[in-house]
């Protein structure tokens, strides 16, 4: 590339203002601060912690000049009192955007078991969001059929702006997901969720509690947990989503995909991504 050049017109239109996923736990506040002013957060909603840090921690972001989308998570949600008083919440300090998963609980702490409930129920209330994201499953799901997924979302589609893929490291497979999305006539933009810069230690306890979690037949390509964790770590000790953007960055300006831009699972490590990502959109500048 010459001395002069942009990077690809897709890497950068996949990087240059990424949406950063932190999660709600110690150490938030420093990571907020590595993120570049008026970033987009998405904040994650902690079974350790419960949806109450979520909301706390979405009223001080967004205090601070970020644009936040809190995940407000179903099984997390009491009744519609407790809807209304988040959505309230959230209105007032200036949230547009949420985000709306089933929740990783087993069991609901309430009456929303599901994000199609609560979405509903969203939709009734006086205090609108501009946009409201669903998730996407390009590698499926370990105990939810694709048929199941795939309904699901066709449920789902009209009380959502967008969607969210759930982390996954094979661009094929997200690239194929989505145009069977479109195929079946489902065209909201799609927000990418790719990884960001872990260590291989790490990496490898992620992979093997939720970092893999959907994506069973990449680790059959890759021989396994470890042998998914050398294949994308090698010689370096750390994983960074190089392959992965490269894959996905002809579809980041093909309209026919409507890729948005990707969500980045930071895993709360803002320094080494960032630097990793600066580093992408200036190479050999």
């Amino acid at each position: 590339m010459p001395p002069d050049s942009e990077p690809a017109p897709g890497v950068r239109a996949l990087l240059a203002e990424p949406r950063f996923e932190l999660l709600p736990l110690e150490g938030f506040e420093e990571q907020l601060r590595r993120l570049p002013a008026g970033a987009t957060v998405a904040i994650t909603a902690s079974p350790s912690v419960g949806l109450e840090a979520t909301i706390d921690r979405a009223e001080t972001a967004a205090a601070r000049g970020y644009a936040v989308v809190p995940h407000v998570a179903a099984r997390y949600v009491r009744n519609e009192a407790h809807l209304e008083e988040i959505a309230a919440r959230l209105a007032d300090a200036g949230v547009t955007d949420v985000f709306v998963p089933g929740g990783d609980r087993d069991e609901p702490i309430g009456e929303f078991d599901s994000a199609h409930a609560l979405l509903a129920t969203l939709a009734d209330l006086e205090y609108g969001f501009e946009e409201v994201g669903i998730t996407g499953y390009p590698e499926g799901h370990p105990v939810i059929d694709d048929g199941t997924l795939a309904a699901s979302l066709a449920r789902k589609e009209p009380y959502a702006t967008y969607v969210v893929t759930q982390l996954c490291y094979d661009h094929e497979a997200v690239l194929e997901w989505i145009a069977d999305l479109r195929a079946r006539g489902i065209d909201l933009p799609v927000e990418v969720g790719i990884p960001g810069v872990v260590d291989s230690r790490r990496l490898l306890r992620l992979s093997r509690k939720v970092g893999v979690g959907e994506s069973i037949g990449f680790l059959r390509k890759t021989g396994g947990i470890a042998g998914f964790v050398r294949r994308l770590v090698g010689g370096r000790g750390t994983y960074a989503p190089d392959e992965l953007i490269d894959g996905l960055a002809p579809a980041a300006t093909d309209p026919a995909y409507g890729v948005r831009g990707v969500h980045v699972y930071t895993f709360n490590r803002i320094a080494a991504l960032e630097s990793w990502r600066r580093g992408r959109l200036n190479r050999d500048r």
